[in-house]
């Protein structure tokens, strides 16, 4: 984990909190200032939320945060769910290999370590969030489904579908240190489900997991509820 990924988690931040208005253009001297990086970070990580969704090109080649609403959001998350249920649950029914066993336990490792300051910071936020995709990409790949792997790639391209760009943002708050934690520990009970070949209790245990998105994207909304409402359409569909 270094600064990119950093860089990208601050951004992926400050859109989510409506820091940047929709339709606003990114200009990478003014992000890199405001982050306390260089410009070469913000390029990649602005390419990076361009996949995501969250950013769109413009006519002249630069960025612009794109407008979505909350309800576009947490449907991108239920179908992923969805999708990575399917895909535990095979993963769960062929059996794991001993190189998949080996891989996946590095990554619970590896997220043990990450998590375990307090307060977290954005450093082990960023360590996790590459551990996180890790660990859902090899599932994925470990499926050996390619129409399955296809949907959920396509699906990625909606705003904070991908794994890690909806886990909880801020370290220093109770809450969402509690839900980070709940969700590795959800990776401990997959892994563990996966590996004894219970394909339909790895499939509930994928799908739950998304919850913690869902309840990530509504602590997000509660605590735009006194800002100023810069991104309309995600608080209309919130009720706010």
């Amino acid at each position: 984990m270094g600064l990119q990924e950093t860089v990208l988690i601050q951004l992926r931040d400050l859109i989510l909190r409506g820091e940047f208005e929709p339709g606003r253009r990114l200009a990478e001297q003014q992000v890199a200032e405001r982050l306390g990086a260089s410009r070469t970070p913000v390029r990649a990580a602005l390419v990076t939320l361009e996949q995501e969704g969250l950013v769109q090109l413009n006519e002249t080649g630069g960025y612009l945060v794109r407008q979505f609403t909350a309800q576009e959001v947490a449907d991108a998350i239920a179908v992923r769910g969805h999708l990575e249920g399917m895909a535990a649950r095979l993963v769960a029914e062929h059996g794991i290999p001993r190189q998949l066993e080996g891989d996946l336990r590095a990554c619970l490792d590896e997220g043990d370590a990450a998590l375990a300051p307090d307060p977290l910071s954005y450093e082990c936020y960023a360590r996790y969030a590459v551990v996180n995709d890790r660990f859902h990409a090899l599932v994925l790949q470990a499926c050996g489904n390619r129409a399955l792997q296809r949907a959920v790639a396509l699906n990625d391209k909606l705003p904070f579908a991908p794994a890690s760009a909806m886990l909880p943002m801020q370290g220093s708050v109770q809450p969402d240190r509690d839900w980070m934690r709940y969700a590795h520990r959800q990776h401990h009970m997959l892994f563990d489900a996966m590996k004894r070949g219970e394909g339909a209790r790895a499939q509930a245990l994928a799908v739950e997991h998304t919850e913690v998105a869902q309840v990530n994207l509504r602590l997000a909304l509660e605590r735009r509820s006194d800002t100023e409402p810069v991104m309309p359409a995600l608080r209309l569909v919130m009720g706010r």
